[in-house]
């Protein structure tokens, strides 16, 4: 990552991520910047679901349901914005298949409570730190309001995942940093392993 895009995010964030997006996906990222924005919109669908779920299950949780249902609503702003942002720029949002990311992080779940919610907790903290960290990887390269606008998700991506962390220990009845380094070497596997599938969220670009 460029010296501007670390600029751009807290030093707890990058010691959090386990390692820096390859520059081979940044650059397949500025080859297909359509394929790039549709998967975009997908995954802040995808963030407004996942906070959602969480408020149907866990309804005991009040701390919980109030930084979901805001979070919720942000990422459906984020993704009407992207889908505005894509009609303006001519691309079609159409359904594509899902990255391996998110799913090869969730596999590692909990079965049962408390244990469950907090495992799902942390993935969503990686989930969006890492969104914040490519957000400011591809920054240096974009054109200017592609880049201010991708300026403004890290901000806000960057607080999700202080929400989602925050929560995680809030509901713990034990130490999360075993928790948490465990999952940080799932992720460093799926973000530095070669990947036949570009997405936002996908490995290091492979044509095998």
């Amino acid at each position: 990552m460029s010296t501007d895009a670390n600029a751009l995010l807290p030093q707890e964030l990058l010691n959090f991520l386990p390692c820096a997006t390859p520059d081979a996906w940044v650059q397949a990222a500025l080859e297909h910047p359509s394929l790039l924005l549709i998967d975009h919109a997908q995954c802040e669908k995808k963030a407004a679901s996942t906070a959602m779920n969480l408020m149907y299950r866990y309804v005991e949780h009040t701390e919980l349901l109030t930084k979901m249902s805001q979070l919720a609503r942000e990422e459906l702003l984020h993704f009407e914005q992207v889908v505005t942002l894509m009609r303006e720029r001519g691309v079609r949002y159409r359904q594509l298949s899902a990255s391996r990311y998110a799913a090869g992080l969730r596999q590692h779940v909990g079965k049962d409570d408390p244990q469950r919610l907090v495992d799902t907790l942390i993935v969503g903290a990686f989930i969006e730190a890492r969104s914040c960290e490519r957000f400011a990887s591809l920054i240096p390269f974009l054109d200017d309001e592609l880049a201010k606008f991708y300026r403004a998700l890290v901000k806000s991506e960057g607080r999700h995942y202080e929400d989602y962390l925050a929560l995680a220990q809030k509901y713990a009845t034990q130490d999360i940093a075993p928790r948490i380094a465990f999952f940080a070497e799932r992720e460093r596997e799926l973000i530095e392993s070669p990947d036949t599938c570009f997405r936002f969220h996908s490995g290091v670009p492979s044509a095998a």
